[in-house]
């Protein structure tokens, strides 16, 4: 993956919250006059935690079962309920969602936990982002209810939008992202 940002001169210069309308009541953008096409989003975020906390996941021996499992699955559910959550977004037919974690030990910067990244993909005349956003965000919360028995500091950040294809907008990549997530085809 390029490690550049690329935007279309729509999604740069865009000023106007779209969701607003001119008398700036919220409302739900209007849909109907944009073109379906393939539409893909990736999300990360990460957890930290305590060493000992990361060998009890890496091992599979939480209490309460197997944590990256469960929180796979419902990072996956999330992103399916994502209309229900976010008031303004439209219920989408997901073609696709996958989550993939990467254990982070004792990273140059003494950094301990992991790592999880989303794609989500549909065909339709919305992007798909705010679904990506919400299965990291619900998987990560995920691991800190199975894991909070044995640490409670662990700490849940840096989620955001790595990729974005689709659309009208066009192609997004974030600059300081070095390298695909592992969420192959």
């Amino acid at each position: 993956m390029s490690s550049s940002t690329s935007h279309t001169s729509e999604s740069s210069s865009s000023s106007s919250l779209t969701h607003f309308d001119a008398q700036g009541q919220a409302h739900m953008v209007d849909v109907r006059a944009k073109t379906a096409t393939h539409r893909i989003a990736v999300a990360r975020g990460m957890i930290e935690m305590l060493p000992a906390t990361l060998v009890l996941i890496q091992s599979g021996t939480a209490k309460k079962g197997d944590v990256l499992g469960i929180a796979r699955i419902a990072g996956i559910m999330a992103a399916k309920k994502t209309s229900d959550l976010i008031p303004l977004c439209h219920p989408l037919m997901l073609t696709r969602v996958a989550l993939e974690f990467e254990f982070l030990d004792a990273s140059c910067d003494g950094s301990v936990g992991i790592t999880c990244s989303a794609i989500a993909e549909t065909i339709g005349p919305t992007g798909v982002e705010m679904e990506a956003l919400v299965a990291v965000q619900i998987a990560l919360l995920t691991i800190y209810d199975m894991c909070k028995a044995v640490d409670r500091g662990m700490s849940i950040h840096g989620i955001c939008i790595v990729k974005k294809e689709g659309g009208r907008s066009g192609c997004y990549v974030k600059e300081d992202i070095s390298s695909e997530p592992k969420t192959g085809k």
